[in-house]
């Protein structure tokens, strides 16, 4: 029922328009490329930026608890630390493109649509908050001890050791680490142009692949490597920066 209703609406979406193939308009002639390339670039870049915020708003937390509930952690809680790494190892094991499927009806019900862009922002944090927590409980386990056990023989609080020192010793690796969930996120936002997601995947998708149109598929292809060559510059900068040891 659910892959019936998605065909019939990605065949119907507005933004889906059949282009006559004309060997005097290829490459940026290409009137797919004059008239949605950019548009696609912009709702890469929202999609994308918006999964990458709400990410982490949600995984930091949601990391700093799987640490700090760990063994070996500030205030180890067994049951609880069994409880959400099951629940973050149960939704880190759904292949995206899975998950994006089963997920359309909670989709439609938070964003009244499935299809879209924005609508793509949902199953896009639901498939990257397990992913970055796993990566900040990573960063901040490898805080050195000694400057953990410092804080504490200063009367700091839990909550005091885990921003202000977990977080701000790991800091570069946690840059480093949302670097990385963009870049990934960018990756996810190409598949979700298969069900009618929107930006650069679905103009490869319904324009390169499905109307033979190489020249959008390439120009589409390098849009994105550009897009993942100046993230990770730019993760590299601001993680040098971050970087007081």
């Amino acid at each position: 029922m659910i892959f019936t209703d998605l065909a019939l609406r990605v065949a119907t979406h507005p933004t889906i328009v059949a282009f006559a193939s004309n060997p005097d308009e290829q490459w940026f002639s290409n009137p797919v490329i004059q008239k949605k390339f950019w548009p696609a670039v912009g709702e890469t870049l929202g999609m994308v930026g918006i999964s990458t915020l709400v990410t982490v708003l949600l995984g930091l937390p949601l990391g700093l608890l799987l640490a700090s509930s760990a063994q070996d952690g500030i205030k180890p809680r067994r049951t609880l630390n069994q409880v959400s790494g099951a629940i973050v190892n149960v939704f880190r094991s759904f292949p995206f493109m899975i998950l994006m499927i089963a997920l359309i009806p909670f989709t439609r019900l938070i964003m009244g649509s499935a299809l879209g862009w924005k609508a793509m922002v949902v199953p896009l944090v639901v498939g990257a908050v397990p992913f970055f927590a796993r990566l900040v409980e990573t960063n901040v386990s490898s805080v050195e001890p000694g400057k953990i056990e410092a804080a504490q023989m200063m009367g700091a609080s839990n909550t005091q050791i885990e921003w202000g020192v977990q977080v701000r010793e790991s800091l570069p690796g946690i840059v480093q680490s949302i670097t990385l969930l963009f870049i990934t996120l960018i990756g996810y936002s190409a598949m979700a142009g298969a069900i009618g997601g929107g930006g650069l995947g679905a103009l490869a998708i319904n324009y390169g692949y499905n109307q033979w149109m190489n020249d959008v598929m390439i120009i589409t292809v390098i849009a994105i490597m550009l897009i993942v060559q100046v993230a990770q510059m730019m993760g590299d900068m601001t993680s040098r920066l971050v970087n007081h040891r």
